[in-house]
């Protein structure tokens, strides 16, 4: 008998050195184990989340590919199991390097995922696109309820305010002119304070005294109407008591509401009150609770006082050094209305510097504020001109 039909006494008792036989046939035993091998790698497949690079096949049970078996007379059950590590099976890479393939696929995949959760979350939320710069910016703001008098939805919000705060809501004019139809059109025939009764409402009377002079014209300039509201602000304060089981950071400011309100009826605030109001209101917000009442009240006049001397006195005198630099002599200056601190800065540069210039005053009705402005610069021997806003294209050359 040869080697062919030796089985695997022929396997058991070794090839010689330098002869290439076949493979000797597995027992029952081992190829069960192969099987459970088999069965075990499936589940460790389906276990994983992502798609694992595949081992290569083993053999049929017709075509098994054994492990190499030492020439013994029996193998042990140790070397029938399967390859070690360092062994490679018959088809192709060992158990290590599968793994490490396996464990690089599933980085690569952790990767692909992140980066398309990225793409999705950029997706979702679009960076705004770069306007170049001959482009204009379309920008949408909001107007002040003084101005959106053509919106109903404005004004019904406006009256429920004012109801809210016991202030009366000023009538306008019967007929108004249509291109300015989204301001007031106040009726002087009709004061504000006409349907009033000043001891039963919540505006105390040196506030509507203000508010008159406003809407009379008594009061103008942005200054001037600045500085007079701060001293009656000073007024309200000295005579403000705070109610029991209330504090005065808050019910003061509460309590100055409807007076704001009532002098916007009478006259839209100017951006010099609006800016006043703010501070006010941030520094009685700012109190300490364990300050006594006459000392906030105290604070609060020497902070306005303040307010007063360096926001409006000081800033004046800053602004006109400033700008006097800029006038030379025999220059031509128009100006238009009265403005308290253009006035000063003409009288500044013809005082101080010396400086000889004409000025141009404009003045028109039905105000005629320019004839305050021509008094106070003829008294200060200031050479003037005074013309009506529809000669200024006759004067406007020589300036």
């Amino acid at each position: 008998a040869g080697p062919a039909t030796g089985g695997g006494r022929a396997g058991a008792r070794g090839p010689p050195d330098g002869l290439c036989l076949q493979a000797p046939e597995l027992s029952r035993e081992e190829k069960l184990q192969l099987r459970k091998e088999k069965k075990q790698q499936k589940k460790k497949k389906r276990s994983e989340k992502g798609p694992a690079a595949e081992p290569p096949e083993l053999g049929t049970p017709s075509d098994p590919a054994p492990p190499r078996v030492a020439a013994q007379p029996t193998p042990s059950p140790a070397l029938a199991d399967g390859p070690t590590s360092s062994e490679k099976p018959a088809g192709g890479k060992s158990k290590a390097e599968l793994r490490a393939e396996r464990r690089a696929k599933q980085e690569a995949e952790r990767a692909q995922k992140q980066a398309k959760k990225a793409e999705l979350s950029q997706a979702a939320t679009p960076a705004k696109p770069r306007l170049s710069v001959t482009e204009p910016q379309s920008v949408v703001k909001r107007l002040p309820e003084h101005v959106q008098v053509d919106d109903p939805a404005a004004q019904r919000k406006l009256a429920k305010k004012l109801e809210r705060q016991q202030v009366p809501l000023r009538q306008d004019y019967g007929t108004k002119v249509n291109l300015f139809s989204h301001l007031h059109q106040y009726s002087r025939k009709k004061p504000l304070t006409q349907q009033m009764s000043i001891p039963s409402t919540v505006i105390h009377p040196a506030v509507v005294r203000l508010g008159l002079q406003y809407s009379q014209g008594i009061i103008n300039g942005s200054n001037a109407r600045c500085i007079a509201l701060l001293e009656v602000f000073k007024q309200l304060i000295r005579d403000y008591s705070t109610p029991p089981n209330e504090e005065l950071s808050r019910d003061l400011v509460a309590k100055l509401k409807p007076h704001i309100s009532f002098l916007n009826q009478c006259r839209p605030l100017s951006a010099s009150m609006g800016n006043a109001i703010k501070f006010l209101k941030k520094e009685i917000s700012c109190l300490p609770d364990t300050l006594r009442e006459e000392e906030a009240k105290e604070k609060l006049q020497d902070t306005i006082d303040k307010y007063l001397r360096e926001k409006i006195l000081l800033a004046a005198e800053a602004i006109s050094r400033s700008a006097f630099e800029k006038i030379n002599d025999n220059d031509v200056i128009l100006v238009y209305g009265c403005s308290s601190l253009v006035n000063r800065t003409l009288c500044d540069a013809h005082v101080k510097k010396g400086r000889a210039f004409r000025v141009i005053v404009v003045d028109s009705r039905p105000r005629l504020e320019g004839r305050e402005t021509l008094r106070r610069l003829v008294r200060r021997g200031i050479h003037c001109t005074y013309v009506m806003i529809n000669a200024i294209s006759y004067v406007l050359p020589e300036v």
